[in-house]
């Protein structure tokens, strides 16, 4: 069911017609992948993924290329340098504590 108000475009994946066309969920992508769309622009181009394989491939991809980087672009951090910021973000509170 589309809203009220939009507008349906061609699906030229041959998915027929729907509120989104693949131009418009690749835009989205990202903003897809990272929770940011509105829950009813969120089901929209869910509907259109799955609809439309090629996107929905894309998106599987997008997913799981950032899985791997989360998973393996984590650098350590040394627990002495932990403890510095930890002191100095303890001192700047007391000051701003006793400033006021």
């Amino acid at each position: 069911m589309v809203a009220e108000g939009a507008e349906v475009a061609r699906d030229p994946c041959g998915g027929g017609s729907s509120s989104v066309d693949c131009d418009e969920a690749v835009r989205q992508l990202y903003s897809y992948l990272d929770g940011e769309l509105t829950e009813e622009r969120r089901l929209q181009i869910s509907v259109h993924l799955d609809r439309c394989g090629p996107c929905a491939e894309a998106t599987d991809f997008e997913g799981e290329l950032r899985a791997v980087i989360a998973s393996r672009c984590r650098d350590h951090v040394p627990e002495d340098l932990l403890a510095r910021i930890a002191q100095a973000i303890d001192e700047e509170q007391r000051r701003h504590s006793g400033a006021s």
